[in-house]
């Protein structure tokens, strides 16, 4: 069963983070609110809890996972952006999940298998930024969406009770944003919006 992390939603205790951020490297697989629904989280390059999130998702070796970022400046080492979509991204704040071209860089086991892309997001939310600051890199991550649904889980306690057996952590802080990130495919010639959701459309369409 899942260990129950009750974290402040505007000052994480420093405690429960460092101790979260143990479980991450040790090969852990989480789940943590965000600012558009709960999420799955492992660290870079652990390829058993991306199997994890796919069997607890029931997704196909394509799903396009994310990398979950801490800073702006994090992206460049891990995505290809020319001067136009570099300007795009940095102005977007808010809940969008970007498709960019990889880098050589980007762990490979993540990486779209056909397109060579990853996505990338930076969350608004205190605590997995928190979490990300104190590991010191981005996390894999893929919103937590159960088969046959069409939005995110939001309640902490809801996920430890359904899904808390196939997990290391959950994280509660009872505060959740309610729809998923808006997801942009800036990788190829045209910008192609891939899911609507919290992030304005607007901005690309």
């Amino acid at each position: 069963m899942a260990r129950y992390f009750d974290v402040h939603p505007v000052d994480p205790q420093p405690r429960a983070v460092a101790q979260l951020a143990d479980l991450v490297r040790s090969g852990a697989l989480i789940a943590y609110p965000t600012d558009s629904g709960y999420a799955l989280g492992c660290a870079l390059g652990n390829r058993e809890g991306m199997d994890r999130i796919r069997a607890i998702r029931e997704l196909g070796h394509d799903h396009q996972f994310a990398l979950l970022c801490s800073e702006f400046a994090q992206l460049g080492r891990y995505v290809e952006m020319d001067n136009d979509v570099f300007r795009a991204v940095k102005a977007a704040k808010g809940p969008y999940t970007f498709i960019l071209k990889a880098s050589r860089e980007a762990p490979k086991v993540m990486l779209h298998p056909k397109k060579k892309t990853v996505g990338v997001r930076i969350p608004q939310h205190k605590v997995p930024l928190a979490l990300l600051r104190e590991l010191g890199e981005p996390m894999i991550s893929s919103t937590l969406i159960l088969p046959g649904e069409t939005d995110p889980m939001t309640e902490g306690w809801i996920v430890n009770d359904e899904i808390g057996s196939h997990l290391d952590a959950v994280v509660d802080c009872g505060e959740c944003g309610l729809e998923p990130t808006t997801v942009v495919d800036l990788s190829g010639d045209e910008v192609v919006i891939v899911r609507y959701g919290a992030g304005d459309p607007a901005l690309f369409e």
